[in-house]
Parts: structure tokens; C-alpha cells; sequence
């Protein structure tokens, strides 16, 4: 049965508590009416403390406020943006999101942009995540005044030549690298060197554009990505902290090869040294990782026990995955081993391999080869869904969970520009291998790389916060009370509980009685009850950009059985599959109607209660065009490239939000 609920049957006192309590951040302050609310949530057990001097936020609120980000951005100081005439840094970055114009790529006769670019609605929150590796190469080969900077690979790089990118970039792939001597010296200690100095300008680029005072309009987040390119599999990860108590040299490829060996370091320099460091690291890409970056394996460890101990330093380490950027979807695959479930037609969402028809292989049981670049093998367990899965049976075998995973979005952009995620105005996020209409829908680049039309605009990060502030985004993420979506800013709530009323919709206190009575997104329901989970969604249709209509909301649901087989499901829970929206793809206008908003209560039917369980949300908008349909319809019919004629590449989408899982344990 469908069940659905629209904005014109829910009660004037919901509709105050949605449309205050969703919107209280970057998309606009609380109204009074929601202060009865607020006033009657319950308090924090605990005093709010901050880890840094500030002042405090004057919009603080226990039932959290709805703040939205971009975790996972590359400026000029990232090679393989630097190289393809990305010239803006981080502190163009932080200014655009906070609403400032930026000039992108062609670059004119000053080495200045010539397309203008602007957010619409400023990002909250936002992390500049350059990588580690090569920022005291960038420094030297852009420093007349350096002894390497007349090199030849020096020249290649300010020359844009693509063939410097595999260059630099087959270091990360293999087990010993190796610094360029005549870039770095023969020791490297110029690149290092210059890498710390590079590592200070960014730490101070962060503090400038944090909002320090009462007001709390914008986060900067202190962070890095570690590149690690093993066996050309995708293994990256983002390392954010917490605060700008950070290591003095963030750790590159150079120094850890492996992820046990990046946790060491971040063990070592942060968490175990003197001060309030405190730090996460968050993979992504995982649909290239060839089935190696979720890989159940414990190297180092000779006993069960030892297994555990590994897995709950994982979990405690990386509470978070990127489910989504600008170089695919990782939620879910159909028809690649291991298989838990029925084939879900919303798996097809955003696949690299598929629209770019590389005919991978099945990697099977083990991990594989050139994932990245998409000339080895594809697992299913390079989905967030069936690491989900794993994570159960490997709890029921362990005793512990090694991917208990909430859920984050991002761009990846490599233009210096988080938060541009609009499908009908998107100018690429690599430089100049997407800079024109013409170069965006030609496809695959040089390079290895894939690019163009089988990329996508990426998606946000949304966190549900105390506060704007580190310690309140930081918070939030650590309890994986975040959720991702494909570029709209739908708001979104998910509560699971034992004893939820039916009624809880229509309840003017629904917030604050799910947070009494049940867990938010990233929790944990524990046994005790005789009867089944309850679980509670609400979503409301993004307010700006697309105003794109609701269509359905779904919850996944994955359990292991007492023989330790892994089985998913998914279910209809709001909404209407089979409501007739349409869009006309000659002028991308959309037809049909969708619901403004959707809430409802469901329980799981199927519930055992001795079977370690996890339920997720996700919410679908009507379809929509993808981007390759607007720019393609931009062309007269002599204009259009061959990649607007891809059969490959869908002309519609249907945007997204899901929400971290609720984990449920005997």
C-alpha cells in the first residue's frame, strides 16, 4: 500500500515545526512559532564545550538545526587540478562559497578565467581537501625563485601537459615511491619543506574564513586528502579535523601506503599527541576502488581477537563514506558479486562503468586491479550497500562492526567551487577537461582519465547540528547524523525507535518525541523489545534551485541471517511510484505532480529480532534532466557532439537524498 502525505493535508502546527526546524541554517533562520518547540526539546546531558576559543553561537538548538556543505574540494594547489588551468586557491574557494563570484577556466591572456561563476545559496560549511602529495611540487614548479622551477616536468606542469598527470600520479601506485629528484632534490627535502609552508598558508586561509563570533554564518574545516593509488585502485580518503589544532604536515602517500599505515600517522600526530587534535577520515570512490578499499581483510592481526581490535579501530577512525561525487554514485550496484538482493532499478543511478560502457569484469570473491582507471574489474563490494552488509557479518563472526557507515556527499570539484551542483548550470569541475560545452560532452580525456559526460555535477553534504560551529559539524559527524544528496537541498529526518506512534506525523512535537523516544540517523536501536522497529521519515522538496517535486520515499533494509548470509530489500514507504511525472526532453520542462512534502511511520514486517539489521531513507524527486540534456538542447542540431547521441547516457535523472543508516543489534 502507498502511503503519502502531502503539504496540503499536514497541520498548520507541522508544517511551522518542518519549515522552521529545516531551514534554520544556511537556507534561513527559525521563525517564533517554532520557540514553543525548541523550549520543550530535551537539554544535552552535557554542557556544550567548545575545543577552541570562540564565542558561542547564538543559534544553538538540541532538536539541531539543518546545515549544508561541501566536504571534499581541490583548489590550485592540487596537481592534477594546477595542471589542467585551475588557478584559484583556497581562499577563493571559501569566498565562493560563502556567495562571492569566481573566474573559471579558459583561462584568458592574464592567466585569469573568463566564465563567471556564483552560488545561488552559500554553503554553511565547507572543507578544501587538496592533496597531500605534490603541494611542495606545486610550491617549487610555480616559484620562479625555486632551484627546480626551470625542470622539465616543472615546465609540463604550467604548460598543462596532461601526460604530466600519469607523470606524477604513478607514484601513488606503486609500493615504494619516489620523490622527482630534480624537482625535490635528492633527498626530497625541498618539496617537504616546502609542503609544511604550503600545509601553514592553508591552516591560516581556514582561520580567516571561519566565523569565529556569535553568528556562526560559515565553518571553515582544516583538511587534506590522502591519494593513495595502490595497484591503480581508488583507496583516497579526506582527513578532516576537528579544530585548527592540527599536525604540522599532513600525511601524503610518501609517508603511508596503506590505510592502517594513515591511521598510525593520525594516531600518532593527532589523537595521541598534546592538545585537542582530533581527526576522521572519510573514503570516496569506492565504485573504483575494484573491490579492494572494503575489502574484509585484517593485515597484521593473527587472531580473532586481534581482527576485532582492527575493525573497531576502523569504525572509530572512519565513521563516514562519500556516497556520492562528481565521479559516480557508490550506493548501490546491481548484478556484480556479492549479491544481496533483488535487482534495485535505482542502483543504476550514476555509473561510471555503465555510461561509459567499459564492459568490466566481475572481480568475484577478491579484489582486483585498475579501478581507477576503469580497465580492471568491478565488485559489489565497491557499493556502500554491500559494505553495509559485510559490516553486519563480520560483527556476528568478530564481535565488532568495521563499517558501521554514515553517509556524506560531495563535489570533488577540481575548480576550486563547493556546492556547484546545479544539473541546468554546470560548467564542469575539471578544468580545462570540461571547461566548454563541446569538451564537457566529448567523454573520456587524456590521461587514463574519465571525465566529460560520464561525470556528473557531484552532491552536498547536509548535517544535522547543535551549531555552525567546528565542534557542532564535527559532532554531528562523528554520530553520522549527516546525510548526502545528489545536489538538491532536501531536508530530511530518519528516527527509529521501539514504540513510535502511527500518529507522530501529524504531531506538532514530532522532533523532539523521536529524539526522546528513538535514535537519529547513525544510531543504534539495541534489543529488548518484543515487537518490531518503528521508524520515522519526513522530507520536504528543496525550497530553491529546481524546485523539483517529491516523487517516493524508499528504506533499504540489509540483515544477516543466523547462517550469516547477507540479504537487502528495499520498500516503498511514501509517495508514488506510478504518479506520472514526466519531463519534455526537447525543452527539459517538467510535467506532472509530485508531493511538497512527505512523512510517514513505518514498521519493518519482516522483523527478527535475533538478526543484526540496518535501515536507511532514501528520497527520490520527480525526474528531472540530467545535465548532459540541457546543454545538449543548448546546441542547434549541426552544434551537437557525438556524446549528445550516447545511448549510454540517460537524458533524464532522478535526484536524491539518503540518509545515514539506523543500525539495529540483538
Amino acid at each position: 500500500m502507498r502511503i503519502y502525505v502531502t503539504t496540503a493535508l499536514l497541520p498548520a502546527a507541522l508544517l511551522i515545526a518542518l519549515g522552521t526546524l529545516w531551514a534554520c541554517g544556511g537556507d534561513g533562520a527559525a521563525a517564533d512559532a517554532s520557540q514553543d518547540l525548541i523550549d520543550d526539546a530535551p537539554t544535552d546531558t552535557d554542557p556544550f564545550t567548545y575545543s577552541e576559543e570562540r564565542e558561542a553561537c547564538t543559534d544553538r538548538n538540541p532538536l539541531r538545526n539543518l546545515y549544508w556543505g561541501d566536504l571534499h574540494v581541490h583548489t590550485a594547489l592540487s596537481f592534477d587540478a594546477y595542471v589542467f588551468d585551475t588557478r584559484n586557491g583556497p581562499a577563493e574557494a571559501y569566498a565562493f562559497a560563502r556567495g562571492e563570484p569566481i573566474q573559471l577556466s579558459p583561462l584568458g591572456d592574464d592567466d585569469v578565467g573568463t566564465v563567471s561563476a556564483r552560488l545561488d545559496r552559500p554553503l554553511d560549511f565547507a572543507a578544501v581537501s587538496d592533496h597531500a602529495e605534490f603541494l611542495g611540487e606545486i610550491s617549487v614548479c610555480t616559484d620562479p625563485e625555486a632551484a627546480g622551477y626551470e625542470t622539465d616536468a616543472c615546465a609540463d606542469i604550467r604548460a598543462g601537459d596532461n601526460r604530466i598527470v600519469s607523470f606524477f600520479a604513478g607514484q601513488l601506485t606503486v609500493e615504494e615511491p619516489a620523490r622527482n629528484v630534480e624537482v625535490c632534490g635528492e633527498d626530497g627535502s625541498e618539496c617537504t619543506t616546502r609542503a609544511a609552508s604550503m600545509w601553514e598558508q592553508i591552516r591560516q586561509i581556514n582561520e580567516d574564513y571561519y566565523d569565529r563570533s556569535a553568528d556562526c554564518e560559515f565553518t571553515t574545516l582544516v583538511s587534506y586528502e590522502w591519494s593513495a593509488v595502490l595497484d591503480s585502485n581508488n583507496m583516497h580518503r579526506v582527513v578532516l579535523f576537528r579544530n585548527g589544532d592540527v599536525p604540522d604536515l599532513p600525511t601524503s602517500y610518501y609517508d603511508a601506503q596503506h590505510a592502517p599505515d594513515l591511521w598510525d600517522r593520525l594516531e600518532r600526530d593527532c589523537l595521541n599527541a598534546d592538545g585537542n587534535c582530533d581527526v576522521m577520515a572519510i573514503p570516496h570512490n569506492s565504485n573504483l576502488s575494484a573491490g579492494n578499499i572494503f575489502l574484509a581483510e585484517y593485515p597484521g592481526t593473527s587472531s580473532d581477537e586481534e581482527a576485532a581490535a582492527f575493525a573497531e579501530r576502523r569504525a572509530r577512525l572512519e565513521p563516514l563514506v562519500e556516497i556520492i561525487q562528481h565521479k559516480g554514485d557508490s550506493e548501490c550496484v546491481n548484478g556484480y558479486t556479492p549479491i544481496f538482493g533483488a535487482v534495485d532499478e535505482q542502483c543504476g543511478f550514476e555509473k561510471l562503468h555503465e555510461m561509459a560502457a567499459t564492459n568490466q569484469q566481475d572481480c568475484g570473491e577478491f579484489g582486483g586491479q585498475s579501478g581507477m582507471s576503469m580497465t580492471g574489474c568491478v565488485s559489489g563490494r565497491d557499493f556502500v550497500r554491500n559494505a553495509l552488509v559485510i559490516g553486519l557479518q563480520e560483527e556476528q563472526r568478530l564481535g565488532v562492526n568495521p563499517y558501521p557507515l554514515g553517509f556524506v556527499g560531495a563535489t570533488d570539484t577540481h575548480n576550486a567551487v563547493p556546492g556547484l551542483v546545479e544539473e541546468n548550470d554546470y560548467p564542469g569541475h575539471w578544468g580545462s577537461n570540461e571547461d566548454t560545452i563541446e569538451v564537457r560532452l566529448r567523454g573520456r580525456n587524456g590521461a587514463g582519465i574519465i571525465g566529460g559526460r560520464y561525470n556528473n555535477p557531484g552532491g552536498l553534504t547536509a548535517a544535522w547540528a547543535t551549531e555552525n560551529s567546528r565542534d557542532g559539524i564535527f559532532d554531528a559527524m562523528q554520530a553520522r547524523e549527516t546525510y548526502a544528496t545528489s545536489g538538491p537541498r532536501i531536508p530530511v529526518r530518519f528516527f527509529g525507535g521501539w514504540d513510535f506512534e502511527p500518529t507522530m506525523c501529524e504531531s506538532a512535537d514530532m522532533v523532539a518525541e523521536a529524539y526522546q523516544r528513538g535514535v537519529a540517523m547513525g544510531g543504534y536501536l539495541e534489543g529488548g523489545s518484543s515487537g518490531a522497529p518503528t521508524f520515522l521519515v519526513s522530507a520536504m522538496r528543496d525550497s530553491g534551485g529546481l524546485q523539483t517535486d517529491l516523487q517516493r520515499i524508499q528504506i533499504v533494509k540489509g540483515w544477516v541471517d543466523s547462517n550469516g548470509e547477507g540479504h537487502t530489500e528495499v520498500f516503498d514507504v511514501a509517495g508514488d511510484a506510478e504518479n506520472g511525472a514526466a519531463v519534455n526532453l526537447d525543452t527539459c520542462e517538467r510535467t506532472g505532480e509530485g508531493f511538497a512534502s512527505l512523512c510517514t511511520v513505518w514498521s519493518d514486517p519482516d522483523f527478527d529480532a535475533n538478526q543484526r539489521a540496518f535501515y536507511y531513507a532514501r528520497v527520490l524527486e520527480n525526474p528531472s534532466c540530467r545535465w548532459t540534456q540541457y546543454q545538449c538542447i543548448a546546441l542547434s542540431a549541426e552544434e551537437r557532439p557525438d556524446g549528445c547521441n550516447d545511448e549510454n547516457i540517460p537524458a533524464t535523472i532522478q535526484e536524491r537524498a539518503w540518509t545515514s543508516p539506523i543500525f539495529y543489534s540483538p
